[in-house]
């Protein structure tokens, strides 16, 4: 095993059996050839598991909606991808040449699919049991200050839910503009809402996180206006 593979393998705290495994997990689909996108498929199921398991354990009186929110929260892409920059994934990924140049080490989606994919590989090599114990050794930080106060809708939901009972249009969301290269944009969004005199403004590294933002000014506006006449959320 290479060098930087040897110091990666201590730094996520598993030596595979099969080299070949962590290989195929690092190689993205730009590289050519066989590549990560099975194990991915095989991690995604895992890590949904084996969270899932930890927080039936860890919250015996959650509901199922707050145990599929706080899972969605847990195992998103911006959540795999900050653990694959934690243990320093980027400096082991095979990425075919046009991903190199545009920076695809630090894409928050590759990241996130290598996390998957090592996952999987880590499976494949030792068995369930070991993989569950790196997955929980991974997410300790994070599964000890989770809460069930974390269960909240995300705004863009909330918002619209907030709409829908005062039979209002639904908020309208509308790219301004994008700036930055393509592995570093930066997205500005406008929401714009009847019940507004005014729209509000988002911005964030994708269109999806620049919604929220715009969709949380939203009601910041909305929802103390409804506290101060008596109105229930």
């Amino acid at each position: 095993m290479s060098n930087p593979l040897n110091a990666f393998c201590r730094r996520i705290g598993y030596e595979f059996n099969d080299v070949s495994l962590l290989e195929l997990a690092m190689t993205h689909r730009s590289y050519g050839g066989r590549n990560n996108e099975r194990l991915e498929f095989l991690g995604d199921s895992i890590v949904n598991f084996v969270i899932a398991e930890a927080l039936f354990e860890r919250f015996p009186q959650a509901r199922e909606g707050q145990l599929s929110r706080l899972r969605a929260r847990l195992v998103k892409g911006q959540t795999l991808a900050e653990l694959a920059r934690e243990m320093a994934f980027g400096e082991c990924l095979r990425l075919g040449s046009g991903e190199m140049k545009s920076g695809g080490h630090r894409r928050e989606s590759i990241l996130a699919d290598a996390v998957e994919a090592v996952i999987g590989a880590i499976y494949l090599d030792a068995g369930m049991d070991a993989v569950r114990e790196r997955v929980l050794a991974w997410y300790t930080q994070r599964l000890a200050n989770i809460s069930l106060q974390d269960t909240q809708k995300d705004p863009k939901t909330r918002l619209q839910e907030f709409l829908q009972s005062r039979q209002a249009a639904l908020p309208r969301y509308e790219v301004v503009t994008v700036k930055g290269e393509a592995h570093a944009q930066t997205f500005t969004v406008d929401c714009h809402i009847d019940l507004l005199d005014q729209h509000t403004t988002g911005k964030g590294p994708s269109r999806r996180h620049a919604e929220q933002q715009a969709a949380t000014q939203a009601l910041s506006y909305l929802e103390p206006s409804s506290e101060e006449s008596g109105e229930t959320q």
